[in-house]
């Protein structure tokens, strides 16, 4: 009772009617982590010490179905700091401080009837998953939420592709250098995607592209912030235009146990400028990431096992991919990861997954003494949805 009082009265401060209030649909997850960091760096004073924390990750919001045409929703997450672009996740410190909430989400979807609801106008902060058409994180981290206007086909309220043609197009704001005095030239991304979700005989499957295209990158404010990734490892000497495509296949090996094979490829075409001093190495510019998946553990007693292989040149994609990888590093890095998890009870799973990592190019690494680090991370989670 008190929980539908709660949403009630929020709705109402949001100016909605009791009756249009009854539409709320909320949901969260909780996640435990138990995380362990080793980096091999074959010196014997820092040998074989690892980094352990604990940490978790809350996220709680709600979705309203507002009209036939219009929805939105808002979401609150935990993030540390608040200062890393690729994280949500709150460490165990500070002896039992209260732990700062963010909005992860604030979004307003319109899809008019006009249209047959196939198109959907976000306007707003909105989940990279639900708003571009994402298959692994080669290219764009999970926890990323994108800033700005989204155009999309063949997507349903909840940002899933529905079977056939999906596309997206849109423009996200980077950052807003709050100048008076020059020309308005703020950092920005242009994203277009499409893609195909079909059935052959028993096997389903999906295959699309993408393209995403940062513009004025060198106009971002405040470069010597401490946000992660940096303004400064986005900003000095690149520009990123990067070609993505994608693609799936799966079927059952029982009535209970899918499986699924999946591959991503990424190029960066930005051109090598030495007059605006684009640092960029033709020999740095691709990445690709393939993977395969038994089980989804989607009910008690169910398995889920993963396992993919990962390699990004220095140059290849802007480093806002998964920050989990490598250490601090966010490309120039190869490697694989494992995971598995199990639905213990209803709405609850456990789960580990293992990092191993090292360079891509060692001889580009600044440091010599690092150029040999393999970097060796371990998760244990239990996570609760409700």
């Amino acid at each position: 009772m008190k929980k539908n009082l709660f949403f009630v009265a929020l709705a109402a401060a949001l100016g909605y009617s009791n009756a249009q209030a009854a539409d709320l649909n909320w949901k969260g997850d909780i996640r435990y982590r138990y995380e362990s960091g080793l980096k091999d760096d074959n010196v014997e004073s820092t040998k074989d010490h690892s980094r352990d924390r604990h940490r978790t990750r809350v996220r709680l919001g709600f979705n309203s179905w507002i009209n036939e045409e219009l929805s939105g929703g808002l979401q609150l997450v935990t993030a540390g700091n608040g200062s890393e672009t690729t994280s949500r996740n709150e460490t165990f410190d500070d002896l039992f401080q209260a732990d700062a909430v963010y909005f992860n989400e604030a979004w307003i979807d319109y899809h008019p009837m006009s249209l047959n609801g196939d198109v959907n106008v976000i306007l707003g902060k909105r989940d990279v998953a639900k708003t571009l058409i994402v298959q692994k994180d080669l290219v764009w981290d999970s926890d990323l939420t994108f800033e700005g206007l989204t155009l999309q086909y063949g997507k349903d309220s909840d940002g899933k592709e529905k079977d056939g043609l999906s596309a997206v197009a849109g423009y996200y704001f980077v950052d807003e250098n709050g100048s008076t005095t020059t020309k308005e030239q703020d950092p920005g991304l242009v994203a277009a995607m499409a893609s195909w979700k079909g059935a052959v005989s028993d096997y389903g499957y999906a295959i699309g592209a993408g393209y995403y295209n940062f513009l004025r990158l060198d106009k971002l404010d405040n470069l010597t912030g401490s946000t992660k990734p940096s303004l400064a490892q986005m900003a000095t000497g690149k520009d990123f235009d990067v070609v993505e495509v994608f693609g799936n296949i799966g079927g059952d090996i029982t009535e209970t146990l899918p499986w699924k094979v999946y591959g991503q490829y990424a190029s960066n075409t930005a051109e090598n400028d030495t007059v605006k001093k684009v640092n960029i190495l033709d020999s740095e510019r691709d990445a690709y990431l393939i993977g395969i998946q038994v089980g989804n553990a989607k009910n008690p007693g169910q398995w889920l096992l993963g396992g993919e292989y990962v390699s990004i040149e220095r140059d290849a994609v802007a480093p806002i991919t998964d920050s989990d990888r490598n250490g601090a590093s966010f490309t120039n890095l190869q490697g694989y990861k494992i995971s598995a998890s199990y639905h213990l009870v209803q709405n609850m799973t456990i789960g580990a997954t293992y990092f191993n990592f090292e360079w891509k190019n060692k001889d580009i690494v600044p440091s010599a003494a690092d150029r040999d680090d393999r970097q060796h991370l371990l998760f244990a989670d239990v996570v609760v949805k409700f």
